[in-house]
């Protein structure tokens, strides 16, 4: 099936939940599980992702864009251009790269937001790998346009009504970033070479460079290229982009064309277009629909109605789009210190949200694509060993210090925790332990912890509104009180990893510095506050409103302490209090009678509405393990209700997204949950367990890293009504935690749920809670 939005719109929240977990009904193997899926979800309100052709962590991301900050909007009606790097779910325009689009007639402008093309969703599909649009351009009309792409090139097919004026524009001058230079040459009769440099996201960035080269099918008729608005008919080169042209009045109506990516050189795209170039369009497409198929074929679910399992399959592959693939065919990769390095024995990896992906993302790629998170784990140590320190938010070769705190500490904590670097362990603990006790010096790019300094010396990370910045990007003095969360949330996970290699001193210093999170709570108010560079509460007391708190309030990210849940539940009065808490914060009593209202009517809603909130805000990172945390408070059938109320928020339309997915975080989040495992200490090795939405999910894992090869997660009759946890066993051993461990789930064939109607006393013991980390 490749998705229309007339044949695959969205349903209802309330017939999702409803119909999501229906009785099991059978699921065929022999099915394509890329016809399950739909790169359309995602692409309105803001959800940002981008429906064109990509492979699993491709280099190359081929999609339309459409005057979106970040590329595609369903609600636009004209294509600019068909670009090749899209980041998925990202807040800030970046990338956009070259992009190209056929035409008919005369060349009549240089800019592609006055000669885009019309088109319309009922000539428009998509499915993992492939794109297909048809354009009306020009005096003639009827160009249909495809998509496909490997791991390093984008290959295009356009089919043009019979003219002699058939044109592909290259435009090397206009993208999603901010141009700094570009050039274009025309080679020969099929070969057009670009380089193209800028700059971008949310708050800028260094600049960047890529590097194309595109190879045509057949010979061109003509061609020319622009400088600014002005285009010279016959010219080879210029700065800003080029056209060739076509003769299809002979009978073939097709021109094919294949572009290679380099963010190295020059000589890198020829090298990837040599290595992955040159096969026919449908050949090519059918591999990519391949590696689609092999990927999303390690979790085989049965049960479940079709919507449900559509946007489960959907969210699984958005959560394999990134990080990309950053060294070219030859192993060749452009290092943060703008030099090439060539990477052996692994494959290079770049573009790091790393705010948001350290929550879940990670934790599901090491569980399904342990190897490519082995890689990209030793890509990030790259980074530092390169560059100079650890990166916050990286795209390409640059720093883009866009978000807070000190996320890179448990994404690599977790890849440790998961033996993803072994043999690798003390190099990784020496690059953690500089961040973490040091600041970045003003000569390199990375902010690291930038307000350390003070929050080693006093407990706290001050709260300095309006302090200006040293470098571009967020600063973590602006958010003084959710910086202090997280550099404690990271130092916990630091604290095991340096007491299990044996850095006892080290282990107990970083234990100490996990507790930091008490030196911000006021207890007049009950919540945590910022608090000045004198050491005095700041900024407005009311929780909802957000002071010092990076895209939240204090009432979201009141459980992002989840190193030490009993600690905090102890200072919100006790596991009553916190309760009591947990359920106005969820609005529970309304939520169990009407979730999908709720989810939508009460709880934040808006993908950017962070602040004057005291609700759950399912749209955004701050609160993606608020849910669990009553795994830690006697009450895990409420993680299950929460859950599950949230899960209406997943469609199978455009909308059917919770905000930005920021490069798989929400789509992880969501596959995790439908499973029911998910990672409630970010950076260890602790999953809280809830109920899973599907009958059986059988999940094929990598031996090297889980030795038996395979876990089948099982709850029979699991549905809307029966949702509730009687009972768990592993391996047939009846289980009373909400909590499994990574060495649990590396060591059982099998993880079954009992469930029923109402809610039951397992989990409800004090010593079935995740563990604080001492």
């Amino acid at each position: 099936m490749r998705w229309t939005l007339r044949t695959a719109g969205a349903v209802t929240a309330a017939a999702l939940f409803a119909g999501a977990l229906a009785a099991p009904a059978a699921q065929a193997r022999d099915e394509r599980l890329t016809d399950l899926v739909n790169p359309f979800i995602g692409t309105e309100n803001e959800g940002n992702t981008f429906p064109g052709a990509t492979v699993p962590f491709g280099m190359v991301q081929l999609s339309p864009d459409t005057g979106h900050k970040t590329g595609y909007s369903y609600s636009h009606s004209r294509i600019r251009g068909f670009s090749l790097v899209h980041l998925s779910g990202v807040g800030c325009r970046i990338g956009g790269d070259l992009p190209v689009l056929p035409t008919t007639g005369d060349i009549t402008s240089t800019d592609y937001a006055s000669y885009a093309a019309e088109f319309g969703h009922d000539g428009e599909s998509a499915s993992p790998g492939y794109y297909k649009a048809g354009l009306e351009s020009g005096i003639e009309s009827g160009i249909d346009a495809e998509l496909t792409a490997t791991a390093r090139t984008g290959v295009q097919r356009y089919t043009f009504p019979a003219t002699t004026r058939a044109n592909v524009l290259l435009n090397a001058g206009q993208s999603l970033h901010t141009k700094v230079a570009s050039r274009v040459e025309i080679l020969d009769d099929r070969t057009v070479r670009t380089t193209i440099t800028g700059s971008g996201f949310c708050r800028g960035t260094n600049p960047y460079t890529v590097h194309t080269i595109t190879r045509f099918d057949r010979p061109f008729t003509a061609y020319g290229t622009w400088d600014g608005t002005t285009v010279t008919d016959g010219s080879r080169t210029g700065g800003d982009g080029a056209y060739v042209r076509f003769d299809t009045t002979a009978g073939d109506r097709t021109v094919e064309a294949t572009t290679a990516l380099s963010y190295v050189d020059a000589e890198g795209a020829a090298g990837n277009l040599r290595a992955e170039g040159g096969r026919p369009f449908d050949e090519v497409r059918e591999a990519a629909r391949d590696a689609w198929e092999a990927r999303l074929d390690g979790v085989g679910v049965t049960g479940g109605s079709d919507t449900l399992r559509r946007t489960f399959y959907s969210s699984l592959y958005r959560s394999f789009l990134a990080p990309n693939i950053g060294s070219d065919a030859d192993g060749r990769y452009l290092g943060w210190d703008l030099e090439a390095h060539r990477a052996r024995d692994f494959t290079y990896y770049q573009n790091w949200s790393l705010w948001d992906t350290y929550r879940t993302q990670a934790q599901l790629l090491s569980l399904l694509a342990p190897r490519e998170a082995r890689d990209m784990a030793l890509s990030v140590l790259k980074i530092d060993e390169e560059g100079g320190w650890l990166p916050k938010w990286g795209y390409g070769p640059v720093e883009t210090n866009i978000m807070t705190g000190d996320p890179v500490t448990p994404f690599l904590t977790h890849a440790y925790q998961q033996g993803l670097l072994h043999g690798h362990e003390e190099r990784a603990y020496r690059a953690l332990k500089k961040n973490a006790d040091g600041v970045p010096p003003a000569d390199v790019p990375m902010l690291g912890r930038e307000a350390n300094r003070e929050y080693v010396e006093n407990g706290f990370a001050p709260y300095l509104k309006g302090r200006p910045r040293t470098k571009p990007g967020d600063s973590d003095y602006h958010w003084g009180a959710s910086v202090t969360l997280e550099y404690a949330l990271s130092d916990a996970m630091l604290a095991r990893m340096a007491r299990e290699l044996g850095h006892d001193a080290d282990a107990d210093r970083y234990a100490a510095r996990a507790q930091s999170y008490r030196h911000v709570f006021d207890a007049s108010t009950g919540f945590f506050r910022p608090r000045d560079g004198s050491g005095a509460f700041a900024g407005d007391p009311d929780p909802a409103k957000g002071d010092g708190f990076h895209e939240g309030t204090a009432w979201q990210y009141q459980w992002l302490v989840p190193q030490d849940l009993p600690g905090l539940v102890d200072l919100l009065g006790g596991r009553q209090a916190a309760n009591d808490r947990l359920d106005a914060f969820f609005a529970y009593d309304r939520m169990t009678a009407d979730p999908a209202g709720t989810a939508r009517d009460v709880w934040v809603n808006g993908p950017y509405a962070y602040y004057n909130a005291d609700k759950y805000n399912p749209q955004n990172e701050v609160d993606l393990t608020a849910p669990y945390t009553y795994l830690s408070t006697g009450q895990p059938w409420k993680t299950t209700d929460v859950v599950h109320a949230a899960l209406t928020l997943y469609t199978d339309g455009p909308t059917g997204m919770t905000g930005n997915d920021d490069m798989g975080t929400m789509s992880a989040w969501h596959v995790l949950s439908a499973i029911g495992i998910f990672p409630v200490q970010p950076g260890y090795d602790i999953w809280g367990l809830s109920t899973p939405v599907f009958d059986r999910v059988d999940l094929t894992l990598d031996p090297r890293y889980y030795p038996l090869g395979a876990l089948t997660v099982t709850a029979p009759g699991t549905s809307d009504s029966r949702r509730y946890v009687q009972s768990v066993a592993v391996d047939g051993s009846s289980y009373s935690r909400t909590y499994v461990t990574s060495g649990t789930l590396r060591g059982a064939r099998s993880l079954d749920f009992t469930v029923g109607s109402e809610p039951s006393g397992w989990g409800t013991d004090a010593d079935a809670a995740p563990p604080a980390l001492k």
